[in-house]
């Protein structure tokens, strides 16, 4: 069920504190922390609390929980003082998403070339 904890996801064993993460941040709804494979000086993941299997999937089924997302990738972004960032939702496996929980990559601190890919 959208928004129930996943006992084989991985994000939900890190929000339960049963997988360890670097986190940077954490509010009532958001995760957010380092990613273990960075793509940039930084790149830090922020997902929600709440289970749903990708960006779209969160959008629909709650709107506010991606809106907490979106203001915590700034957040992120804040601490990091990044002038300049981007934020990616990968949403399945042609695009790349690995991990089927919503989550925002917050990426920074280098020049990102477009297109990305």
């Amino acid at each position: 069920m959208a928004g129930e904890p996943q006992d084989d996801c991985l994000f939900c064993k890190i929000v339960a504190g049963h997988v360890p993460a670097t986190i940077v941040r954490e509010t009532e709804t958001t995760v957010a922390f380092r990613d273990i494979n960075p793509q940039a000086p930084t790149h830090v993941l922020v997902i929600p609390k709440a289970h749903y299997e990708n960006a779209a999937a969160l959008a629909a089924g709650a709107p506010e929980l991606a809106a907490d997302v979106l203001r915590e990738a700034q957040s992120v972004a804040d601490e990091d003082k990044l002038e300049s960032y981007r934020i990616v939702f990968n949403t399945g496996a042609g695009a790349g998403q690995t991990v089927w929980h919503a989550h925002a990559h917050v990426l920074g601190g280098r020049g990102l070339q477009w297109p990305p890919g």
